[in-house]
């Protein structure tokens, strides 16, 4: 089931939803370091309003831009 950015803020308020369920895990970090990047003002905001609609965030937007990238280039 998924569920928009409001439902989910609607059932996580409630303190039954909060509960952690199953063994609790340790993820490995993913990610090694942190690039600074500068844009122009429209190039960010059209970025930010393309993430919006992936429902994602900016970083993860341009991660995914990236990697599609270097995909297409290797070939």
């Amino acid at each position: 089931m998924t569920m928009e950015r409001k439902e989910e803020y609607d059932f996580y308020a409630k303190a039954e939803n909060q509960a952690p369920q199953g063994p609790a895990r340790r993820r490995k970090p993913r990610l090694t370091e942190m690039v600074p990047v500068r844009f122009p003002e429209e190039t960010l905001a059209e970025v930010q309003r393309r993430a919006e609609a992936d429902d994602r965030s900016v970083s993860a937007w341009i991660r995914r831009a990236v990697e599609q990238e270097l995909k297409r280039t290797a070939s």
